[in-house]
């Protein structure tokens, strides 16, 4: 019996064959997709309305001046309302997951990162962003001291460094213990370790952090 010819099989044939197999995997995905737009587009015309994002109304006062949204979206953190909504753009957006502190601002007297909470928490609520705490004209006694000890290199971060530094101060002043310091009084200067341990959640990623705390202690020691 006359022996048949021995197939062979190329590394060529491979790449092709396998390109072959990967266009047909991709055309048979682009008419699925197409199917089913052709579906959305149907339904569509046939009047079925898409479902709405929940909507309600909020009210709260920022910087002393009352502020209302109107159908704000429930799932609208407040750090979107200040910036988006309100145009108040000193407070940053820097890591969006309460991580980085960029995003402080203080709220009822207390500091917050607003990129955690959502607008419809807020209702009646009184808050102070960096805008609140002084202008370039007129700066705050915080502001003013990061300038004098050049507690910022980029500064994006300084909005919430400065803001979260202003409610450490209130907080050391009320008593309020940290994992540093169990009991505060009112006449106590706060240590550099107290100040450190209070500011861990700002991150300046320019590691101007000497500074920073250079500027809060010279505005505690000048408010004793």
């Amino acid at each position: 019996m006359a022996k048949g010819k021995s197939m062979s099989f190329t590394r060529r044939d491979a790449m092709v064959g396998g390109a072959a197999v990967t266009a047909a995997a991709m055309s048979t995905q682009v008419f699925a997709q197409s199917d089913r737009s052709a579906a959305a587009g149907a339904a569509a015309g046939a009047g079925v309305a898409a479902p709405r994002a929940a909507a309600t109304d909020v009210g709260f006062t920022v910087n002393g001046t009352a502020q209302k949204l109107t159908a704000a979206d429930n799932r609208m953190t407040l750090l979107d309302a200040l910036r988006e909504t309100l145009q108040l753009t000193g407070t940053k957006k820097g890591c969006d997951h309460g991580q980085c502190g960029a995003c402080t601002v203080i709220v009822n007297g207390r500091r917050i990162n607003s990129c955690l909470s959502l607008a419809v928490m807020h209702e009646g609520d009184e808050i102070t962003t960096i805008e609140g705490l002084g202008s370039p004209e007129e700066m705050g006694p915080m502001q003013t001291a990061f300038v004098e000890h050049d507690g910022y290199q980029c500064g994006y971060c300084t909005p919430g460094q400065i803001c979260s530094a202003t409610a450490v101060l209130e907080e050391i002043k009320a008593g309020i213990p940290s994992h540093v310091t169990r009991d505060l009084t009112a006449d106590m200067q706060p240590t550099a370790a107290e100040i450190k341990e209070r500011m861990s959640g700002n991150i300046c990623r320019c590691g101007a952090y000497a500074n920073i705390l250079a500027a809060i202690q010279d505005v505690s020691e000048n408010n004793a």
